[in-house]
């Protein structure tokens, strides 16, 4: 009954790592959807894609059986870690954080210069942040399968 959040920049796996998990048999939800997400503006007028803190809190309230994955890196999450038996955070190099996203074919996000100056601010200045709230990090250079393996054994242990 383990519920897992998987954080973590642009690139580093979330999406893949929930794909593989929902495939092994767990629920896994990508957050990264208009049912989980959407946007708001800010007071600045600037926007921001957050969860949607209703549909979050019931998927955390009505699940009982079995380890649940959230995916997703919002700047609302951190309303829900004490539900979280685990926070995990997917880091993984620059490099291969815009190699990835160069090549992914399932999100169009980080294709043009702009986002992808944006991925290297917010690898400066969000994942700091991220790295010291979570519970566990995860080398997410390492080859996905093993990345699914550590998750699904976390999973299996709770605090």
């Amino acid at each position: 009954m383990a519920k897992v959040l998987v954080t973590g920049m642009s690139g580093t796996g979330k999406s893949t790592a929930s794909e593989m998990l929902a495939a092994r048999g767990h629920r896994a939800v990508d957050t990264d959807t208009d049912q989980w997400s959407h946007w708001v503006t800010l007071p600045d007028g600037s926007t921001d894609w957050v969860w949607r803190e209703q549909a979050i809190s019931d998927l955390l309230a009505n699940h009982h059986e079995g380890a649940l994955f959230v995916a997703g890196c919002k700047s609302n999450q951190g309303r829900f870690y004490p539900q979280f038996d685990h926070v995990v955070l997917l880091s993984a190099p620059a490099e291969i954080m815009l190699a990835r996203i160069a090549t992914r074919t399932n999100n169009p996000f980080g294709k043009r210069p702009e986002e992808r100056e944006a991925v290297l601010r917010d690898l400066a200045s969000v994942e700091p942040l991220l790295r010291a709230t979570s519970t566990v990090e995860i080398d997410a250079s390492a080859p996905i399968d093993e990345v699914v393996r550590q998750l699904e054994e976390l999973a299996r242990t709770t605090p």
